[in-house]
């Protein structure tokens, strides 16, 4: 006797995330968190980065370290740290190498 076929998708495709196609237009495809947070901070200083995102772990005691931990487990924090790091990189794109 054979089973009707279903519509079950193929579990051997399934991807484990987004597939390329979905990222090819995301500016940050492929670049770490620490490595946002430390351009950032190489940028704005800490002090720069509480003025433009007023958290505690950017005024009070900050480090790489416990901002990355806030930040992992905040969504809405990573989202405004994303959004200032691409202000950023807009910024020194139309600056230039000739400024």
């Amino acid at each position: 006797m054979k089973l009707p076929a279903t519509d079950v998708a193929d579990p051997t495709a399934a991807q484990t995330g987004p597939s390329p196609q979905k990222q090819r237009h995301n500016p940050l495809h492929g670049i770490t968190l620490e490595t946002i947070v430390t351009e950032l901070v190489a940028h704005y200083g800490w002090a720069g980065m509480a003025e433009r995102i007023p958290l505690r772990c950017f005024s009070n005691d900050p480090s790489i370290t416990s901002s990355l931990k806030f930040l992992r487990k905040t969504p809405w924090a990573r989202d405004k740290v994303e959004g200032l790091y691409g202000f950023m990189q807009r910024g020194i794109r139309r600056s230039g190498p000739g400024d």
